[in-house]
């Protein structure tokens, strides 16, 4: 009697990805932390110890010991669903390895079971698998024109056809959230700074296909928007590439290198790094307080720029300096944020899960910005330094509000954004 195949395929795991479903010790250290689980009111499932043990007991019906003797045992498709469900139920956040006691790289075992799903025809989730096809046919995610690309540019801003520095301006702030690219270009224009950018020629980073696991859709989609921005930008005779999206900005670092093979032919640097730059070599002159008045302001690392590629301080630094502004910080910061909720597909996918936790990540920032007891005599300011984080941030705020909490009533602004506003400038289109 033939043996039946195996359920699950798993070579797009690697060997040590394999070793690690082996390495969890169940201690239950990631339950502690991850924000979706607790943003879902702990769901059986969600929990990062939860899926590696049941990927685990997959790769054993499939592969393990009692499988090569006697052959695999079937697992069912309601059993790959429920499974999909939960593993696209978490941000990438990567809080769960920053904690792991074994030391498991979750992100990018989530993201390969992720590719794995998406391959048997499981996955993604939800209207994630529209994303694909959307950019392929538009380049960007939000299923723009291309040449909305540039709308958002003031008449007053000079944006050079060639220069040594090129501010990649990202999906989301090129077409949504148009004050961020504002604010980036005319701070740049303030500070001397001569940049291009690549205008109607710029693709989307990729960074939402590698996310779900959909990265080899549509022929490579990932790969092939990787090497058209880096053609482009060495076209532009580009030697530093800015990014005021840490997604992109992560994106271009870490997976572009990955898809391509090689390193890319440019410096990237986030725009708070720049900043950073600027200000300790005496470049930069702050002319007024960025609100008209002394505010208290608090921080939130976005996991792409913190978590995932280790910039901490930089962004601190740039707040710190300005005129009119006491930084104080959460007690969930840097390595140990909590994530905004946004990342990994989950605003797009499970809306309501992204809430929750925007929810109380603000609170998080209510507490040091306003803390228990004090009379709220002022609106306060939680800084960002990613327009997604900022986006879902805004969405918790609001709910917040709409509920009528006390002390919910914040500022919410990029960093970049604030800069503008000390540096006397204006961060909208008119």
């Amino acid at each position: 009697m033939p043996r039946r195949a195996p359920s699950l395929e798993i070579k797009n795991l690697t060997a040590v990805q394999l070793m690690e479903l082996d390495g969890c010790m169940r201690c239950g250290e990631c339950a502690e932390w991850c924000p979706t689980y607790e943003g879902s009111g702990f769901k059986p499932g969600l929990s990062p110890r939860d899926k590696i043990y049941r990927w685990k007991s997959f790769v054993n019906k499939s592969y393990g010991f009692w499988a090569t003797l006697f052959g695999p045992k079937e697992i069912t498709e309601e059993e790959f669903v429920a499974f999909k469900d939960d593993v696209h139920g978490c941000t990438t956040c990567g809080i769960c390895a920053t904690v792991c006691e074994a030391g498991i790289n979750t992100v990018e075992l989530w993201e390969a079971m992720r590719a794995n799903l998406v391959k048997r025809g499981t996955g993604p989730y939800g209207k994630q698998g529209t994303m694909p096809k959307i950019i392929n046919d538009t380049f960007n995610s939000y299923n723009e024109p291309k040449e909305n690309r540039l709308n958002w540019i003031p008449d007053d801003v000079k944006i050079a056809e060639k220069a040594d520095i090129l501010y990649f301006m990202g999906c989301t702030a090129g077409m949504k959230q148009t004050n961020l690219a504002v604010s980036t270009a005319r701070v740049l224009n303030k500070l001397g700074v001569e940049f291009c950018t690549l205008g109607e020629e710029e693709a989307c980073c990729g960074s939402v296909l590698i996310r779900t696991g959909q990265f080899y859709k549509e022929d490579e989609l990932a790969k092939r928007l990787a090497q058209t921005n880096v053609e482009n930008i060495k076209a532009k005779g580009a030697t530093t590439v800015l990014y005021a999206c840490s997604g992109c900005f992560r994106a271009s670092l870490v997976d572009w290198p990955r898809l391509l093979g090689e390193e890319t032919p440019f410096k990237v640097m986030h725009v708070s790094q720049f900043l950073a730059e600027k200000i300790k070599a005496g470049e930069v002159e702050w002319v007024q307080k960025p609100y008209g008045e002394d505010k208290v302001v608090t921080y939130h690392d976005p996991c792409h720029l913190g978590r995932h590629v280790g910039v901490y301080e930089e962004p601190r630094k740039v707040l710190q300096s300005m005129p009119g502004m006491e930084y104080v910080e959460m007690d969930r910061n840097r390595a140990y944020q909590r994530c905004c909720g946004a990342g990994g597909g989950v605003k797009s996918g499970m809306p309501d899960l992204a809430l929750s936790v925007a929810k109380m990540r603000v609170g998080d920032a209510m507490a040091v910005l306003y803390p228990e007891g004090e009379t709220k005599t002022k609106t306060n300011v939680f800084a960002q330094a990613c327009p997604f984080c900022k986006r879902n941030l805004s969405d918790g705020r609001d709910a917040l509000l709409a509920a009528e909490t006390p002390r919910a009533d914040i500022v919410i602004e990029d960093i970049v954004e604030i800069s503008a506003r000390a540096l006397g400038l204006s961060n909208v289109k008119n």
